[in-house]
């Protein structure tokens, strides 16, 4: 499958309405799973990659320790199967509209495998966070890579 990469500027309507990009549709198809996510925001995936997401973050246990139940309970309890319209839009639920604090102007972030959905205000502030400790991020990936 294609990498859904970029970012992309869209605002919701006063309905709560959201288009998604041509690009990532053209990846993810028209059935999608939408869901809340870390750090506030959304993320959406295609249906053949809904499974594969959830094993990524549950670190596909065995066991059914607290972690896994309340990850389980933040991103399965307040997920929605959405059917895009053929322009791509959907009506975002009121539920992770409010957690993401969707109003305006909304921020799409393709990250490989997956879509993030943001609040641009929240975005711009967690991507200076990005920004300015980009090289220390690197060095704890490549020191957690040597210690394997």
């Amino acid at each position: 499958m294609k990498s859904l990469i970029g970012q992309y500027e869209v605002k919701l309507t006063d309905k709560g309405r959201l288009a998604l990009p041509v690009e990532y549709r053209k990846i993810i198809g028209n059935k999608v799973y939408v869901a809340r996510w870390y750090e506030g925001c959304l993320v959406i995936v295609s249906s053949g990659s809904w499974e594969a997401l959830l094993d990524r973050v549950t670190a596909k246990s065995a066991h059914l320790t607290q972690a896994v139940r309340d990850t389980d309970r933040f991103i399965l309890g307040s997920a929605f199967e959405i059917e895009l319209d053929e322009q791509g839009r959907f009506v975002v639920p009121k539920l992770l509209r409010e957690y993401a604090q969707l109003a305006g102007g909304v921020t799409i972030l393709g990250l490989g495998d997956r879509i993030e959905i943001w609040d641009s205000d929240a975005w711009n502030k967690r991507e200076k966070i990005i920004y300015d400790s980009a090289s220390a991020l690197l060095e704890r990936i490549a020191e957690h890579d040597t210690d394997k």
